[in-house]
């Protein structure tokens, strides 16, 4: 009996020191618009992701500029082991320049990569209203970051709910309760193996 006890109090100190500290940085799609606490997709991955923790710094309307201006006090604060950005959209929404945009993304990774943190990119796409050259400028972002960063990228976290009206909220940009889950689990699939 006494081994068993042993044991299980060694597991669960195993697993203590294994727990990860998490900073999801990002916009309105992070933030949850539109849903009850607990209901969005970074809760459903905390719930996932039970023994780490998931500090969520997001902020509806927030752009990179805005990310670049809270990621130190984030890191600070949270010593994370792994950051998810998930910013970008409100650039492109509002028609901002994706070079600055590519330049506050890259600041933002180097700031974490400098505390000895993982980066995941959560790639965002725009509506098709913008024309296509806009479009194609600011999506390329992503893969741009990823490729010469060496980052790991999700290409676009809404891959299986922009387009499905019943997972979308009605403004047809933020999705709704029904889509979270799937967009946790396309998530979950990039997380999981940063934290081994």
């Amino acid at each position: 009996m006494l081994k068993i006890l042993v044991a299980l109090v060694m597991a669960l100190m195993s697993m203590t020191i294994q727990a990860k500290s998490i900073v999801v940085l990002g916009d309105s799609i992070s933030a949850g618009y539109g849903l009850e606490a607990g209901q969005g997709w970074v809760g459903l991955l905390q719930e996932k992701l039970a023994g780490h923790q998931i500090h969520n710094e997001s902020i509806s309307g927030d752009t990179s500029a805005g990310g670049l201006a809270r990621i130190d006090r984030a890191l600070e604060a949270h010593k994370p082991d792994l950051v998810l950005l998930e910013l970008g959209a409100n650039d492109g929404l509002r028609g901002l320049s994706p070079v600055v945009m590519k330049a506050n993304l890259t600041e933002i990774i180097r700031r974490v990569r400098s505390t000895g943190a993982q980066v995941l990119i959560l790639g965002m796409k725009i509506p098709p209203n913008y024309g296509k050259r806009y479009i194609d400028l600011f999506y390329n972002i992503y893969p741009q970051l990823a490729d010469e960063l060496k980052v790991p990228l999700v290409p676009f976290i809404l891959e299986d709910v922009a387009l499905n009206k019943d997972m979308m909220q009605a403004d047809g940009l933020h999705p709704n309760v029904k889509g979270q889950p799937l967009i946790a689990d396309k998530i979950a699939a990039y997380v999981l193996p940063l934290l081994k």
